[in-house]
């Protein structure tokens, strides 16, 4: 039976009017999210990641920036439809987001438990008692000790890591049905990311939510998405299952991806070394007519040039959008960097326990 979908994003395309011209920064984007499921997105800045998580919010600013075409479907209602008083009584509540700064998410000057219990008067018919004594739980849920006393301090009295935890509890007030967290780790040292990304796992599995979560970073995703969805030049490049994005990629972006994550190996032989992808994402005032990562590949074909390719199917769950996939295409394996991180994957990474769709 195929899990109930919460969210569906369907051939969406956003642009933005600047003065040199109209950004495509969206360009026909189809993905969904099941119940209770965490689909990473990933791609390197300017990919589409933020635009697209901002959309599901409506915080996109309208101008510069609108929806050419396409559906964000969710809960079987189009939230591109939405008047902006509809959306107010859907943001923080359905659907909460999670910044990347945690303290551009807070108010210095307000105590944490106060911002906790803003978000429940806004969305719930509760009392102050109760409402206070909702923040203490949630501060307790996201491992912040001592939560009576916290609740009474300020931002500034917590960690960089702390402070994140708080904002994690207040997108977490009122129970939404969808979590996005955009790049929730990239302004704390790698230890507390560690934290963070563990707290986001329980987390999932005890409030049963849905979870969209946003990096530039491939290895992040490893341990807390069921799906992935690599995004490049304001297009979705590949997507399946953790196991098939790490141990059966496909696309030449996520080889380059994958071949930039930081070594474990420590030899000093090639295939430990860190590889970066040459060149830089296209200008999407002027979008290119074929395959919009053909310039950065070493594996470009003539028609790379010339036509866009489609999403060819490697399984129910693994999509592929590059012309290496068609029948007629050479076959092409990954360089020995991306099979030196995949084997080291393999040892370093516990494989997520993964529901696919028709179990």
């Amino acid at each position: 039976m195929e899990r109930e979908r919460i969210l569906e994003v369907k051939d969406l395309a956003i642009s933005f009017k600047t003065y040199g011209g109209e950004v495509q920064a969206i360009r026909g984007v189809n993905f969904h999210l099941n119940k209770g499921e965490t689909l990473a997105i990933v791609g390197e800045s300017g990919s589409g990641k933020s635009v697209t998580s901002q959309a599901i919010m409506r915080l996109i600013p309208m101008p510069p920036g609108y929806f050419k075409r396409g559906q964000i479907l969710f809960d079987g209602q189009d939230i591109v439809k939405k008047t902006e008083k509809q959306m107010q009584t859907i943001r923080g509540k359905d659907i909460s987001m999670i910044f990347q700064d945690p303290m551009t998410s807070l108010n210095p000057t307000m105590k944490v438990g106060k911002q906790i219990t803003e978000v429940l008067f806004k969305h719930e018919q509760i009392s102050k008692e109760a409402a206070e004594k909702r923040a203490i739980e949630l501060l307790e849920l996201v491992g912040i000790p001592m939560p009576e006393k916290r609740i009474k301090q300020y931002p500034h009295e917590f960690s960089g890591g702390m402070r994140q935890r708080v904002v994690i509890a207040m997108a977490l007030a009122a129970d939404p049905k969808l979590l996005i967290a955009d790049e929730p780790t990239t302004a704390l040292d790698v230890t507390i990311q560690a934290q963070i990304l563990e707290l986001m796992k329980e987390i999932q599995q005890k409030v049963d939510t849905s979870i969209i979560f946003i990096t530039h970073d491939l290895g992040v995703v490893a341990n807390v998405a069921d799906r992935v969805a690599v995004m490049y030049a304001g297009q979705i490049v590949e997507t399946g299952t953790v196991d098939e994005i790490f141990y059966n990629p496909k696309h030449p972006y996520t080889w380059g991806l994958l071949a930039s994550m930081p070594s474990l190996d420590t030899d000093g032989g090639d295939e430990g070394k860190l590889t970066a992808i040459p060149g830089t994402p296209p200008d999407l005032t002027n979008p290119p007519k074929g395959d919009a990562f053909a310039l950065r590949s070493d594996y470009a074909m003539k028609i790379d040039f010339e036509q866009e390719p489609p999403m060819f199917k490697v399984s129910d769950t693994h999509y592929v959008k590059s012309w290496l996939l068609h029948p007629n295409a050479p076959k092409v394996e990954p360089p020995a960097s991306v099979k030196a991180r995949m084997r080291e994957l393999e040892g370093s990474y516990e494989k997520p326990v993964l529901v696919k769709e028709g179990e």
